[in-house]
């Protein structure tokens, strides 16, 4: 398989590249050479790959920026997507995309709807989530006016070596470990009493592939542990293993202006069209950060 992978740099790109690397894909990744919001830039790279399947991880990401930058976050999430989707119907109009969505969409839930279906109702409560709904809305456009075969992934929040420490698990980590080279007896955190549900993210890569080869277009998939576990608890657990003597201070500094409480997905829909299940636990994935951000601390 001839595979393109846009925003191929990022956290979950480089797995990606990795991984369909491993299975044998013939993957070429590009990230800010392709601006994929540039109809030219755009064509360019699709004509010189022609690819099978085209992964669309190109995305500005960070919930808390989205509040700041919302006409950015449409501009590259909405109409970037669009972008890639008409020049893909242009150059490779029988390759496979797999567009890359948010368990986001999905807002503020109650207790009483968990573990959150596909069919559940879409309503974002932040510009990023929002972004991702013109994004889903514009490829189910493809589906309906090009005949394009796209896929629409909803993966819940994914951790694992080499995540950027803008996000909560990867930030708690990077501040203990400085707590210990200043010998501070406290560390800054967020709004720890969320719950959330997280995938390895190189289980969630494993997840793209399968939807490659047996996903079925114009469908949205959950990628999903099936869990909940608090930040609370994930804090905890992260002193324990490596600060013991760290308090936990919130700062308001850190809270949102609108929060999900809990979210937890069902991926019983992905299980039965590709066979895909959750491989690696939770106390895996925290082990592997804290490897990971201790030697990205030991290089700089």
């Amino acid at each position: 398989m001839k595979a393109l992978v846009t925003g191929a740099s990022g956290f979950v790109g480089r797995h990606l590249l990795t991984h369909l690397g491993a299975c044998g894909d013939d993957v070429v990744g590009v990230d800010h050479e392709c601006d994929v919001t540039d109809e030219a830039s755009t064509h360019e790279v699709l004509r010189r790959t022609l690819p099978n399947a085209i992964y669309h991880l190109a995305a500005l990401t960070h919930v808390g920026t989205s509040w700041s930058q919302q006409v950015e976050f449409t501009r590259v999430n909405v109409l970037g997507t669009r972008n890639v989707l008409e020049c893909a119907h242009e150059v490779v109009p029988d390759a496979v995309v797999v567009v890359i969505s948010s368990a986001n969409v999905y807002g503020i839930v109650r207790p009483e709807d968990l573990p959150l279906v596909e069919t559940f109702r879409v309503a974002p409560s932040d510009p990023y989530a929002s972004s991702k709904v013109g994004a889903e809305l514009v490829a189910l456009d493809a589906v309906r006016d090009f005949g394009s075969r796209v896929v629409i992934a909803r993966p819940f929040n994914h951790i694992g070596p080499g995540q950027s420490d803008t996000f909560a698990v990867p930030a708690i980590v990077n501040r203990l470990l400085e707590s210990l080279e200043n010998d501070a007896d406290e560390i800054v955190v967020g709004d720890l009493t969320t719950r959330r549900d997280f995938c390895d993210v190189r289980d969630v890569v494993r997840a793209y592939r399968l939807l490659v080869e047996r996903g079925v277009s114009g469908e949205v998939y959950n990628i999903a542990s099936g869990r909940d576990v608090s930040l609370q608890d994930i804090a905890d657990q992260l002193v324990a293993d490596i600060a013991p003597h760290v308090r936990l201070v919130r700062d308001r500094e850190l809270l949102r202006p609108a929060e999900i409480q809990v979210l937890r997905g069902s991926y019983e829909k992905l299980r039965a069209q590709t066979g895909w299940e959750p491989t690696i636990p939770l106390s895996q994935s925290l082990a592997d950060v804290v490897a990971d951000m201790r030697l990205r601390r030991s290089v700089r």
